[in-house]
């Protein structure tokens, strides 16, 4: 009897106990930051050095509280989901921005650049 293609194409015909899901370890904090679930590390922190080029096992050196799988995992969603991931990215810049611009209106920190502007002249000088 001939061997069925299957599932991967490993002439597996049945796909028995194995899931079809995975799940994508990540959880959005109480200012809508993506973290690795259990961890402080952000989906920014992983695909920025994955974008460098770093390795899964480089980034995990950097980061020994997330696991190798779930860095994985991580990698796997944003090269499925590029799009959306960058889209957050963006909104998550903005509001960066917009949050450093309220501070910085709240602190009045004029003074204090145009001082530190003029020691760095002085020391420089």
């Amino acid at each position: 009897m001939p061997r069925q293609g299957g599932a991967f194409g490993l002439g597996y015909s049945g796909m028995g106990n194995l899931s079809m899901d995975q799940k994508v370890p990540l959880s959005a904090d109480a200012e809508g930051v993506l973290r690795i679930t259990g961890s402080r590390v952000t989906l920014d922190s992983i695909i920025h050095q994955f974008r460098t080029g770093a390795t899964a096992e480089q980034i995990q050196e950097d980061f020994p509280s997330v696991t190798l799988a779930d860095i994985y995992a991580v990698i796997a969603y944003y090269l499925q989901h590029s799009q959306e991931v960058e889209k957050y990215f963006v909104e998550q810049s903005q509001r960066s921005s917009d949050t450093r611009q309220e501070l910085e209106g709240k602190l009045k920190t004029d003074g204090v650049r145009q001082m530190l502007k003029q020691r760095r002249a002085q020391a420089s000088g």
